[in-house]
């Protein structure tokens, strides 16, 4: 299961399994997800991914969304897997969710460990360490993150584009 649960993983939070498995969370965020809705429930998001991934790569995105995200029961489930690997938290499903699909004893909201704070995705997403757990340490956030400008990324990995205000300019073709 562990396989499976790093390849959606790795599609919803946008980071490869090699960057997930380095958080060392991976163990900690299987059991934590399993434990609260259970394996069954586990396996019927992840046989939906494997139906979604399966599609070609101009449908899956959409798909993704549709069929698993816009789901009642997977979707909140889904967003609480990107949650975990962004922010360390699961959040207690909602109302409706437990209405409809019945109550978990341990649904409710937790930071998963200290661990899953510290090596969150929000860190590197943003440029930053978390405060008060990483180097640079005491001071590092009396200064706001600094977070690249989407030219100077789109510069680095294109240096044939270049912005002028509000377009951007491919090889003489402009894109608005």
């Amino acid at each position: 299961m562990m396989a499976r649960f790093l390849d959606f993983s790795s599609e919803v939070a946008d980071a490869t399994v090699f960057t997930l498995l380095g958080t060392g969370q991976a163990e900690e965020y299987l059991s934590t997800v399993t434990g609260i809705v259970g394996e069954a429930v586990l396996n019927e998001l992840l046989d939906a991914w494997d139906r979604v991934r399966g599609e070609p790569d101009d449908l899956r995105e959409k798909s993704l969304r549709h069929q698993i995200f816009g789901d009642e029961k997977l979707g909140p489930i889904a967003r609480n897997i990107v949650r975990l690997w962004y922010i360390g938290i699961w959040s207690e499903l909602p109302r409706a969710w437990t209405e409809s699909f019945g109550a978990l004893d341990k649904n409710v909201g937790f930071m998963v460990s200290a661990a899953a704070y510290t090596e969150g995705l929000l860190w590197p997403a943003i440029g930053a360490s978390p405060p008060g757990a990483k180097a640079p340490g005491y001071g590092s956030w009396a200064q706001p993150p600094r977070i690249p400008s989407f030219e100077n990324k789109l510069s680095d990995l294109y240096p044939d584009v270049h912005s002028e205000g509000p377009d951007v300019h491919l090889e003489g073709i402009v894109k608005r």
